[in-house]
């Protein structure tokens, strides 16, 4: 059997103020629809009460002011944080068995940590490190002179190009690319001659980079992704980008090269940046918005090209118009033929 906790523990673990039996075992967390007597479920947002009060689970973790459910409850100040505790007690990170695999490639005068993890088919190219508890997973790629801090975590496949900077407790999912060149070409009149991409790229503490995503070096100096940012699958960020701290770039953004991103910025899916673009911080970009232009701190916009949310809305209302706008202006023009070719009195 797999992990297994009584309400009282759980409450424990949680801060949780306990309304219920103590001694009740929990087997595991589970949703509300799919929950039965022996899970754990929640309830994040008031749109769910109903699905809650119906639920089958054991028990449930609400916030301080949730009436009427029948359920054993666990109450704490903020539901969504206690569920990111709920999960880690249930399903805890598997520690890292420090030790390089048979198959493994370490080259002679790389540095990996003696408590690190190296796995099978992975290769480490000269002068580059691997810090403390770190993990390198199976087929990843480490170049030469790259830098893994402490407690980093690289999936399958991830890639780490040569000069890579990767600060301590980042997470990079299967398949990611750290540190390829940057998109530059000029055209010389016959041909598109490759601008060399020589500068580097530093990705700050507790980033954590989705499958498939792309980040380029910068052609000179450096491509920064800055604390605590997210990074969903799929995502491209550009040469000599600048990503603040704790932005959210969701699934397909692509972020041109020499863009800004302001702290605390959520540009969300398929979001595509021109060059040179800066977005101010705590800006919020809805999904498939195209920017051309810079977006001021704190703002929310949306649209193809973007602007202010609250004119985007209106310039979309206005379209579902277009179709009676025509036929009038079309009957406004046969109108004006019609008067036009009366005989003046």
């Amino acid at each position: 059997m797999g992990a297994q906790f009584t309400l009282g523990r759980i409450a424990e673990a949680l801060g949780a103020t306990l309304e219920g039996d103590p001694t009740r075992v929990m087997l595991g967390v589970a949703p509300l629809e799919a929950a039965g007597p022996e899970h754990v479920s929640f309830l994040v947002h008031p749109r769910y009460a109903r699905a809650a009060a119906t639920s089958a689970a054991g028990g449930l973790v609400v916030g301080r002011d949730v009436e009427g459910l029948p359920q054993a409850l666990l109450r704490v100040d903020s539901p969504q944080t206690a569920l990111i505790a709920l999960l880690r007690l249930f399903h805890p990170e598997p520690p890292v068995a420090p030790g390089i695999h048979a198959t493994a490639v370490v080259a002679g005068s790389a540095r990996v940590h003696a408590t690190a993890f190296v796995g099978a088919c992975a290769v480490i190219e000269p002068t580059a490190r691997v810090g403390a508890r770190s993990m390198v997973g199976a087929l990843c790629f480490v170049g030469a002179g790259a830098v893994l801090g402490d407690d980093v975590v690289l999936h399958p496949r991830v890639v780490v190009m040569e000069g890579v900077a990767i600060g301590d407790r980042v997470v990079v999912h299967a398949g990611a690319v750290l540190g390829a060149d940057g998109f530059g070409y000029a055209f010389d009149g016959t041909a598109h001659r490759k601008i060399p991409q020589v500068g580097g790229l530093r990705i700050e503490d507790d980033v954590e980079i989705g499958a498939n995503s792309t980040i380029d070096r910068a052609t000179l100096g450096e491509t920064r992704i800055r604390r605590g940012s997210k990074i969903d699958n799929l995502v491209q960020v550009g040469h000599n980008c600048d990503v603040g701290e704790d932005v959210i770039l969701v699934s397909q953004v692509g972020v041109s090269g020499s863009c800004t991103i302001g702290n605390r910025a959520v540009l969300a899916g398929q979001v595509g940046l021109a060059d040179h673009v800066a977005v101010g911080a705590g800006a919020v970009l809805l999904a498939k918005s195209g920017v051309p232009n810079d977006v001021p701190a704190g703002e929310i916009w949306a649209g193809i090209p973007s602007r202010p949310v609250g004119k985007t809305r209106r310039i979309w209302a206005a379209e579902t118009l277009l179709p009676e706008l025509f036929r009038k202006v079309r009957s406004l023009e046969k109108r004006v033929r019609e008067l036009e070719g009366r005989p003046r009195a």
